[in-house]
């Protein structure tokens, strides 16, 4: 007589959009911040130019903000503060982009 287990894995919440996640929002926020330094041609600066497809890395890097935005607890902690610094950094990088957006 054979039994059939089932295994179940337990997904990352990182792929489960409901649920608060820092690594996340950090994700997100240094892939826009790549993925915009490669379209405005980066490694070679002399080059250096604008691209309307960074629009959408500046979405992403918006989005990634929103999501460590959402982790911050109503209660005072050193979380808190964490999460704070964190969004200080997503702000230095949606600036960095907006810069290489209006860089043309």
């Amino acid at each position: 007589m054979s039994t059939v287990v089932e295994v179940v894995i337990p997904h990352s919440p990182i792929f489960r959009l409901r649920e608060k996640s820092l690594v996340r929002g950090i994700a997100l926020s240094l892939a826009a911040f790549i993925a915009s330094l490669l379209l405005a041609g980066f490694p070679h600066i002399e080059n250096l130019h604008g691209s309307s497809w960074q629009v959408l890395a500046l979405l992403a890097g918006a989005w990634g903000m929103a999501e460590t935005g959402r982790c911050m607890r109503k209660k005072w902690s050193m979380y808190s503060a964490g999460v704070l610094i964190l969004l200080y950094s997503d702000l230095v990088i949606l600036m960095l982009i907006v810069f290489l957006v209006a860089y043309r």
